[in-house]
């Protein structure tokens, strides 16, 4: 007979929302985040464990065919020699060898032990209770995707568009196919004034059951938002009222009602330049609230993302998400990052727009560049004593006052009045 399988193992199933051991007064969520963080580093330091004793027992094996072959060369050496006197000698390197052995292996064994006790006092949870055997995606290359492959919804004129046959349509043409039967026929000969009445009528009934001219569709023009500029001037009023929402459940219910709108890139990267803008412009609250709502979209895509699913369906789940304090605790954090990012890129971007402003005086022409005096500033600074050059390349006042005092005065008057010339100086300053 067979031995049965042992289901034993499965006896320590171990479960984070278990609520068994939960005192009513301890928080059911913090409790489970204490139990899971405690499982993790158990078997963080059970495996770290496993490691060391794995490692030791590698290298005890080592040894131990390190001195076994040893073994076998002294075995060699007694046969060839046969000295009585140096077979005492051997006997004792023998008997040191066979004791360092035996010490490894008992060692080993010990070790050995202990891993049994770890794999039979080990804890299956959710994690390490399964693996995945095998694993496959299957895509239907034939379906048309309702967004982008960034994760951003297209929006509504750029949705396919299914043309049915309406009813009138089909009729329409069944009257023209039994129009044509009729003038196939040949009529038989009648008198003149029946002919000519018959004419009149059917003159008249040609005019009313002629075909009507076939007709543009009336689907609307597919409108592609290929550009930034075009998505701004149509949808940025929009964008703008979504901006300046506080709550997080209006949040829900506008992107619910304009999701087609704000779930695309493009609206992405109007919030991510308005919260830059602001950050640059001093409203720091301003930026991050657009920080946070800029957030909610990315997090909405990224998770539609990783559910294979379009953006608008995740929007009631991601908002159902958030009510856990964990998940608003981390989302937060998100925003908070995202905010010091912005700000990091503010003061790149002020510093980046100064240099760009700064014009080289050696670019502009001279006749442009002269001063009030109609003196070259380039010309006088080049003239100037180095200390002075110094003071006004500094731009520090007190520097050039110090500079001009301990000048002689007839020369620092006239050094001044060159500057001033020139444009380097402004009276009054």
């Amino acid at each position: 007979m067979s031995k049965p399988f042992d289901y034993s193992k499965w006896d320590n199933i171990e479960l984070s929302d278990d609520e068994d051991d939960l005192h009513p007064n301890i928080d059911k969520e913090s409790w489970f985040r204490m139990k899971h963080r405690s499982r993790v580093e158990r078997e963080a330091n059970e495996d770290k464990e496993t490691k060391k004793i794995l490692d030791e027992i590698s290298k005890a094996n080592q040894r131990v065919k390190v001195l076994e072959h040893d073994l076998l060369k002294l075995d060699k050496l007694v046969i060839q020699d046969g000295d009585e006197e140096s077979d005492d000698d051997d006997l004792d390197d023998r008997e040191g060898l066979e004791a360092e052995i035996q010490e490894l292996k008992k060692a080993n064994k010990v070790r050995q032990d202990r891993l049994d006790e770890i794999e039979k006092n080990k804890k299956w949870n959710v994690d390490n209770m399964c693996h995945v055997a095998e694993e496959r995606t299957i895509i239907n290359k034939t379906a048309e995707s309702n967004y982008t492959t960034t994760g951003y919804a297209k929006s509504k004129d750029e949705a396919p568009k299914v043309e049915v046959k309406e009813e009138n349509e089909q009729n329409e043409t069944s009257e023209r196919r039994t129009e044509v039967k009729a003038s196939e026929t040949k009529p038989t000969r009648k008198p003149d004034v029946v002919e000519k009445a018959e004419a009149n009528t059917s003159n008249t009934a040609a005019v009313a059951t002629a075909p009507s001219p076939p007709q543009a569709s009336r689907r609307p023009p597919t409108s592609a938002f290929d550009t930034y500029h075009e998505f701004t001037e149509k949808y940025a009023d929009i964008v703008e009222e979504f901006m300046h929402i506080q709550s997080l459940d209006r949040s829900k219910d506008f992107l619910i009602k304009n999701g087609d709108i704000l779930l695309q890139e493009n609206a992405s990267n109007y919030l991510l330049l308005a919260s830059l803008e602001d950050e640059m412009n001093g409203y720091r609250e301003k930026m991050k609230l657009t920080c946070r709502q800029s957030q909610l979209i990315s997090n909405i895509t990224e998770l539609a993302k990783s559910m294979q699913t379009h953006p608008g369906n995740v929007i009631i789940p991601f908002f159902q998400r958030l009510e856990q304090k964990a998940v608003l605790d981390g989302f937060q954090d998100g925003v908070q990052a995202f905010c010091e990012k912005i700000i990091k890129r503010a003061v790149t971007k002020k510093a980046e727009m100064q240099q760009q402003e700064q014009v080289d005086l050696a670019d502009v022409p001279r006749e442009e560049r002269l001063g009030p005096g109609g003196l070259d500033p380039l010309e006088v600074i080049e003239t100037l004593p180095i200390e002075l050059q110094k003071a006004f390349e500094s731009r520090d006042v007190d520097q050039l006052r110090e500079v001009l005092m301990a000048m002689d005065p007839a020369d620092a008057e006239r050094h001044m009045k060159r500057c001033v010339d020139s444009g380097l100086w402004m009276e009054g300053n």
